[in-house]
């Protein structure tokens, strides 16, 4: 395997509830885990990160949403397909499913996104 340049590692407060928020609902793989420091190392397609339930005073420090101004973008190929997903398993949308226009240099491109909060409230952007 392959690690990316940059992987973000979010402290979560379950992390049962959060592996299910991200394989189960999302199709992320765990591409490994260490249980005894409550670890996954999870990808989908190119994406990677990484999730570890925090310790009494690591979240006695945080406050909902985690992550507070951190906006965290995942390129995938069918943002449409993994959208209709969370409307049929009736998981809250943050923002909803939209065709947008950026300018990249000279040219533009028109990505679909959507975004939601994770069980511990990480910004999440899914763009294609």
């Amino acid at each position: 395997m392959n690690f990316n340049a940059v992987i973000p590692e979010f402290i979560v407060s379950d992390l049962e509830q959060s592996r299910s928020f991200y394989c189960d609902l999302l199709g992320f793989t765990i591409e490994y885990g260490r249980p005894e420091e409550n670890f996954l190392f999870l990808s989908l397609e190119d994406c990677q990160l990484m999730i570890e339930e925090g310790t009494d005073n690591e979240l006695t420090e945080l406050a909902y949403p985690f992550g507070q101004g951190i906006n965290i973008s995942f390129g995938i190929k069918d943002v449409p397909k993994l959208y209709q997903k969370l409307l049929e398993s009736n998981y809250p949308i943050y923002r909803p499913l939209i065709k947008r226009k950026f300018r990249v240099g000279d040219h533009y491109i028109y990505p679909h996104e959507f975004a939601v909060l994770d069980p511990d409230g990480y910004f999440l952007r899914f763009s294609e």
